[in-house]
């Protein structure tokens, strides 16, 4: 019998009592929501299947770990003394990611490079070198997350958020997260039962997730890789077999029906569609809303109307207004449930909601309502017995409160979860903060260090170390204190042939594991780093194009003799271009080319045209 142990899934706020029902049909035990996370215990079977099967999960996390820590001094030293051996060894590549919500901690990103330099002494001290930092496919990819003065160090079993499904090749300038679209639609309680429609599709998330659900297939199917795939005790038969279990699909009886005004959002939405190989279950249309005037008697609505803060119609007031006479002349009989941003947008509509569930849509603060449509008076429509209550939809918003435990509850429940795992309870031993290699402490972020950053899960992009000696490879020259390796050693996802045996699978998307320092540009003389414009949405660092080889740092001409580096004058090729507002333009040899998914053979799955 496997070992259980706990785990925390992580999702949208609002989500967290769709996820806690998911977990628990998949037989996870001792479920209890919080804040945008829900923990849970199981084996690993119940961790591959949550990473599998979970629509509304953003990453499954496997705790190592807790402790308190009242700076990064001590945060440093606690992560050195920790026995890493049992996860990762010399020859390993790693990747940090940090969610911190801390008055003792200034940001989330010194966080990380805090327990990066953790980690890598630990390594030196023992063993001369250390594993290599990798952005992109690292065999053990960390998180922690810090709350006052607790801390949590994770294994991240997911890698990349469970919300890139893998079926989307194209987007439209602003798409709905696939997890909250799904989690949006089992909220309204359908699951398949009747007909389904988005009028306003844009990349058609909506009707690829309802789609999903309607055929109860799983969301990971379309994915390359998860994480727990490189970890040393990866039962790659247990998966397989749980991956090709295709036994709880069914067929979906009624239709989904899409559309859109924008004929560009249409085609980008039948690639989408295409690509997750379920254009048998949706019809959609190039045409706009108030074209919507032959329905079925019955069937649930769900859109995701402009807000007017990225894309901006001409008349957002209008636009409402025709949603609103639209759902009143031709969805008579129909539920229909629309996520929307101010309440004056949906005053516009002038029906009455019979359901209002705050959500969030990225950094907004929306709200899904949904209106029940019938013909005639309000008063009629009661007398004949109806109701415009909706029993199936989930009106919870998540957690009405979150408990918060004591100082000395936490304190026994880390000693208890930490018992037995190799790590020494020495914490209480306050001892004087000291180092071998003569390091200066660092209480928090140095002055022009870093700038605040709105986004509390990014992918941790290191920054090169500007000082003369940082304890790694002490007796190579100073200035380089990352080892690099540029060899494109992901592991990817293998494929399965109809025959059940694999096939290499090679990534033609023209990214690579370089997992390089960018030098900023705008790097001020004390050696801190500023964020740079041209980082990417995670809040990360851009890999420096100009780098050698071996992953490392040119010489720089301008360099000053004190190690440092002057500001450069940006040449024409890595200069930033506000035509397009999206960075430096990359060499011809680095664009990514988007494939088609590719997926193991299911027998659920029909042939598509040209299979064998």
């Amino acid at each position: 019998m496997e070992t259980k142990f706990q785990m925390v899934a992580k999702t949208f706020q609002g989500l967290e009592d769709v996820l806690r029902d998911e977990l628990i049909e998949l037989g996870a035990e001792n479920v209890e929501m919080g804040l945008r996370m829900v923990t849970f215990e199981g084996d690993n079977e119940v961790m591959y299947r949550a990473n599998l099967c979970c629509r509304t999960a953003l990453r499954i996390l496997k705790p190592i770990v807790k402790f308190t820590a009242d700076s990064t001094d001590e945060l440093y030293d606690y992560v050195r003394d920790l026995d890493w051996e049992q996860f990762m060894n010399v020859d390993s590549t790693f990747s940090i990611d940090s969610t911190v919500n801390s008055a003792e901690f200034n940001h989330s990103k010194f966080v990380t490079y805090r327990v990066k330099d953790g980690i890598a002494d630990h390594f030196n001290d023992k063993y001369g070198r250390r594993p290599s930092i990798r952005l992109n496919g690292a065999d053990i990819q960390l998180n922690v997350h810090i709350s006052d003065n607790r801390v949590t160090i994770s294994l991240d079993s997911s890698g990349e958020p469970l919300s890139k499904r893998g079926y989307r090749v194209e987007q439209t300038e602003a798409p709905i997260n696939e997890a909250l679209a799904a989690g949006i639609i089992m909220k309204t309680g359908w699951r398949g039962d009747c007909d389904f429609v988005d009028p306003m599709c844009g990349s058609g998330t909506f009707l690829i997730e309802a789609a999903l659900i309607a055929a109860n297939i799983n969301p990971g199917i379309y994915r390359e890789s998860f994480a727990f795939e490189k970890w040393p005790d990866f039962d790659e038969e247990l998966f397989e077999d749980i991956y090709n279990d295709d036994s709880a699909e069914r067929e979906f009886a009624y239709k989904i029906y899409g559309g859109d005004i924008s004929p560009e959002a249409v085609m980008i939405a039948r690639k989408n569609i295409k690509s997750a190989r379920v254009e048998d279950m949706i019809d959609i249309q190039c045409k706009p809303l108030v074209d919507w005037t032959d329905n079925a008697p019955e069937g649930v609505m769900v859109t995701n109307p402009p807000y007017g803060e990225r894309l901006k119609p001409e008349n957002i007031n209008l636009l409402y207004k025709s949603i609103g006479s639209t759902l009143k002349t031709y969805f008579k009989g129909w539920h229909a449930w629309i996520i929307g941003f101010r309440d004056e947008q949906f005053a516009e509509i002038g029906l009455k909601p019979s359901v209002k569930i705050p959500l969030h849509n990225g950094s907004l603060e929306c709200s899904l309502r949904e209106y029940v449509l019938f013909d005639g008076k309000y008063s009629d429509f009661r007398a004949d017995g109806g109701s415009v209550s909706n029993p199936d939809a989930k009106k919870d918003a998540g957690p009405k409160k979150v408990r918060h435990i004591s100082d000395d509850d936490w304190e026994r429940q880390a000693k208890k979860f930490n018992s037995g795992k190799g790590f020494a309870d020495d914490r209480k031993k306050k001892k004087t903060f000291s180092r071998d290699d003569h390091k200066r402490s660092f209480d928090s972020a140095p002055r022009g260090g870093y700038r605040n950053d709105d986004d509390d899960d990014f992918d941790f992009r290191p920054v090169k170390d500007n000082r003369a000696n940082r304890g790694n490879d002490r007796n190579k020259a100073q200035g380089r204190p990352f080892s690099r390796d540029n060899r494109n050693d992901r592991g990817e996802r293998k494929s399965f042939d109809r025959n059940g045996g694999r096939e290499d699978y090679r990534r033609s998307d023209g990214r690579n594991d370089r997992g390089g320092f960018r030098n900023d540009r705008d790097r001020d003389n004390r050696g801190g780093f500023r964020n740079d414009r041209d980082r990417d949405n995670r809040g990360g660092f851009r890999n420096d194009r100009d780098r050698d080889n071996r992953g490392g740092f040119r010489n720089d001409r301008d360099r000053d003799n004190r190690g440092g580096f002057r500001n450069e004058r940006p040449t024409r090729e890595s200069s930033y271009n506000p035509a397009n507002s999206k960075g430096p333009r990359l060499p011809e040899s680095s664009e990514t080319v988007i494939n088609t998914v590719h997926m193991r053979s299911r027998k659920g799955w029909k042939k598509q045209e040209g299979e064998d």
